[in-house]
């Protein structure tokens, strides 16, 4: 005799139901880890909504767990900035976007602003490795166009727009500065470097200058 239990439940309606299981645990490790990254598999499972074992179930350690989360961030922050239209937007505007999308990124996941956290394991698709070469490809069309200071590498100017929204982000880690005027200071700041237009705004929603 068949199992009714064995045909109750589709594999469909299972894998569906395992994903959404998997989604609600990494949400909870977002949430969980920004706020204490030193809290336990209980904690985050008690987040989640689920039991430890069904934690347990889809992450065998709390490292395959911190790790799958840092690679579902890389990917988030790959569609942000897929999302801004980098490559076709004016290049003072597209410098405004890939900022923005940065901000938007740290704010959903705090927990790379956490000093005191544990060291970050590298994901496949790391952003320190991806994310460069996309700020220096608009960064080159600006100066280009005329909208940037060509006197300086592309490189270089990517690279030290980048450190200066991690000085940034650092600042508002430490409580020195609002998340706004962190933002603020940090695109005027990366407008002046690469020598184009301080613009007040360059996209709805930004937070303006100061």
């Amino acid at each position: 005799m068949v199992d009714s239990h064995d045909t109750a439940t589709p594999p469909r309606r299972r894998r569906s139901d395992a994903r959404r299981s998997i989604d609600a645990i990494l949400n909870a490790a977002r949430v969980v880890l920004g706020e204490r990254p030193d809290a336990s598999m209980d904690d985050i499972a008690a987040t989640a909504g689920v039991t430890r074992q069904t934690v347990y179930a889809h992450f065998p350690s709390r490292d395959a767990l911190v790790a799958a989360l840092i690679e579902a961030a890389a990917a988030e922050y790959a569609a942000l900035l897929d999302d801004a239209g980098l490559d076709t937007a004016p290049p003072a505007d597209a410098l405004a976007r890939f900022l923005d999308a940065g901000w938007r990124f740290l704010d959903r996941y705090p927990l790379l602003l956490n000093a005191n956290a544990a060291p970050i394991p590298r994901p496949y698709n790391d952003p320190h490795d991806v994310v460069p070469p996309r700020l220096e490809r608009f960064i080159r069309r600006g100066q280009r166009a005329g909208d940037f200071d060509a006197s300086l590498p592309a490189g270089w100017l990517a690279a030290a727009v980048i450190g200066l929204q991690h000085a940034a982000a650092a600042e508002v880690s430490a409580e020195r500065l609002t998340s706004v005027r962190a933002a603020a200071l940090c695109l005027e700041s990366a407008q002046r470097l690469c020598g184009g237009e301080v613009r007040r705004s360059a996209r709805p929603g930004s937070p303006p200058a100061p």
